[in-house]
């Protein structure tokens, strides 16, 4: 009886409808704002940097100063106080760019903190369909490949960046202070070096763009493969996966090598501009000196200001390649912050002790040509349990996600308590009061996630001002306190990744604690004990019944001896409710239910009950 699954291994294809990718202006817009809470740490590092910067440029007249002092014939004792200055000079300077670069480098790493803390949020509230759509890859990609360029970039990109910018314009300025013929020699490197800067950003934006989208899809690939393989064992769709990986993957080394060869094509336009511009500074001291305009000292000094800006000049233009990659991946990550948090995401209310859900002709559709729901009507009433029977793929677990919230119907209403809202897809919260604490509806589905932290924290996830007693009274509640009791610290003890692993039936029995912590009127439970045994399961559907007393319960019944204990069973077909009634109604009619529940009860050698 368990559903299939969205998303199905060897469904992807190429047209995935994607997360949205900001435009450059809203990337830009949104890295302000991110920024605007620092700008005192911002101003502070950048005016440190410009001392420090400002303070290395007296290097190249110092050494002017002693090729004039050495061409005079003068004594050597003259040497002493440039020499001493030039010392002093490094100095200050190493202390004042360290200072800058570790304000600069706060900066970053505090607006990638910011930044994260918005992508998590938004990522976990939007809703399951759309993710669905868009596969995991892509969200996963964003997760790990976007965020990590654009914390490589915050980290080393942006000081450099900041260091090499501010080097450039005062290097320029000293130059045009020694003699303003020095720096019009200097700037006919400028045109070589602005046409091979545009001729790469022109490229690098697209093909850095493609590249997150490859690495993306790539992504997506693997995991419906690797997530669904006994699947694609038992379809013999080997073949099939091994190819869609393999051409994935090859379009992802394409867009690889297509950058590289655009970084290769990058480096030789600068090597040109590099000489163009030295040699015209050279050319250009040759006249001056010859004519006296100048001494050797000072057309030295230009040179070595023309030559010190190699590093900064290169770098800064080198830079665009990892601004521009990271430009792609924040791009990303601020379409995802942006997204608006659909009405069906919103926190239930917590509603008053009648609380009951009415589902009125709803409709849901995963896509064009893909409708799982055909206008369903339903009613709860306080405190009715009623079980979602049907075979795979009838709709059941879609209605269980709309009833909770965490999706939204394409068409008709979902209204707890009262609560409603017109046609057109929008999930209602109650429109009693609410109460002290708690959504209204709590969704536990077979999916279970131990968190990591101890069996306490994970606990409090639900009640964040739970007690240790109350903490034990909810354990207790569901028949897991003797368990969790017997752990080597108790309620301390640390669970999760790298902590004391639950197997699946204490993990559900987990997630039903939380469940009893929360305390909603109304619960739903998609296939709540699918993951465990047979024991396990007999173990679980107590522990259910007792989190599911006093409150109106929605179950997708994976075992057919949940929908016994309901007080109404409802039976979909191709998301359509086909019957409604009691088990004993249901199965004297002999429909549907009746026939499922002979296969079922006939496969596992049960009585008929009379």
């Amino acid at each position: 009886m368990t559903s299939t699954p969205s998303g199905i291994p060897g469904t992807a294809d190429d047209s995935a409808e994607l997360l949205p990718i900001a435009s450059g202006a809203r990337t830009r817009a949104a890295l302000r704002t991110l920024i605007r809470p620092d700008r005192g740490r911002a101003l502070l590092g950048l005016g440190v940097l410009v001392g420090a910067t400002a303070v290395g440029l007296l290097v190249q007249p110092l050494l002017g100063r002693i090729v004039d002092i050495v061409a005079d014939g003068r004594p050597a004792d003259a040497l002493t106080l440039p020499v001493v200055l030039l010392l002093v000079v490094a100095v200050v300077q190493g202390v004042t760019t360290t200072l800058g670069l570790t304000q600069v480098a706060r900066l970053g790493e505090t607006v990638l903190a910011r930044l994260r803390e918005q992508f998590v949020e938004r990522a976990l509230h939007l809703p399951a369909d759309r993710l669905e759509r868009a596969g995991a890859g892509d969200l996963t990609a964003r997760v790990t490949g976007d965020v990590a360029r654009v914390a490589e970039a915050v980290r080393s990109a942006l000081p450099e960046m900041a260091r090499s910018v501010l080097a450039i314009v005062l290097t320029l300025g000293a130059m045009a202070l020694l003699d303003v013929r020095f720096l019009l020699a200097a700037l006919l490197a400028v045109p070589v070096q602005a046409l091979t800067a545009r001729w790469y950003v022109r490229r690098a934006v697209t093909v850095y763009a493609d590249q997150r989208v490859a690495n993306g899809a790539q992504q997506q690939q693997l995991l419906e493969t690797i997530g669904g393989a006994a699947t694609v064992r038992g379809h013999r769709l080997e073949e099939q996966h091994t190819e869609k990986s393999a051409r994935r993957s090859r379009k992802a080394v394409e867009l690889t090598m297509r950058s590289v060869h655009l970084v290769l094509g990058f480096y030789a336009r600068l090597h040109i501009a590099e000489y163009i511009g030295l040699a015209a500074v050279l050319v250009t001291g040759f006249f001056l000196v010859r004519d006296g305009s100048v001494s050797i000292g000072t057309a030295t000094a230009a040179a070595l200001y023309f030559h010190s800006l190699f590093g900064p000049v290169n770098a800064a233009l080198v830079l665009l390649d990892d601004a521009q990659s990271a430009a792609a991946g924040l791009a990303r990550l601020v379409g995802v912050t942006d997204i608006e948090e659909s009405a069906a995401q919103l926190p239930h209310q917590r509603t008053e002790a009648g609380a009951a859900v009415t589902v009125d002709a709803v409709s849901h559709a995963y896509g064009p040509g893909r409708t799982v729901l055909h206008e369903v009507s339903l009613a709860l009433r306080a405190g009715e349990h009623v079980a979602l029977v049907g075979t795979s793929g009838a709709g059941k677990s879609t209605l269980a996600r709309l009833v909770a919230g965490v999706q939204q119907p394409t068409g008709g209403t979902v209204s707890v308590a009262g609560g409603h809202q017109p046609t057109g897809g929008k999930v209602s919260v109650a429109q009693s009061a609410p109460g002290p604490a708690g959504p209204s509806v709590v969704l536990v589905t077979q999916e279970v996630h131990v968190f990591t932290g101890t069996l306490a924290e994970d606990l409090r996830l639900a009640r964040p001002d739970a007690t240790d007693a109350d903490l034990r009274t909810a354990l207790a509640t569901v028949y897991a306190l003797e368990w969790a009791e017997a752990l080597p610290e108790g309620l301390a003890t640390v669970v999760g990744e790298g902590g004391h692993r639950l197997d699946p039936t204490r993990a559900q029995q987990l997630a039903l604690a939380r469940l009893v912590l929360a305390d909603p009127p109304v619960a739903v439970l998609d296939e709540a004990t699918a993951e465990a045994g047979s024991a396990g399961a007999r173990t679980l559907e107590r522990s259910a019944e007792a989190a599911l007393a006093g409150r109106t319960a929605l179950v997708v019944a994976h075992r057919l001896t949940q929908a016994v204990a309901a007080d109404r069973i409802v039976v979909l077909d191709a998301g359509r409710v086909v019957e409604s009634g009691t088990h004993d109604e249901l199965r004297t009619a002999d429909g549907p239910y009746a026939t499922l529940w002979r296969a079922w009860s006939g496969s596992r050698n049960a009585p008929r009950t009379r």
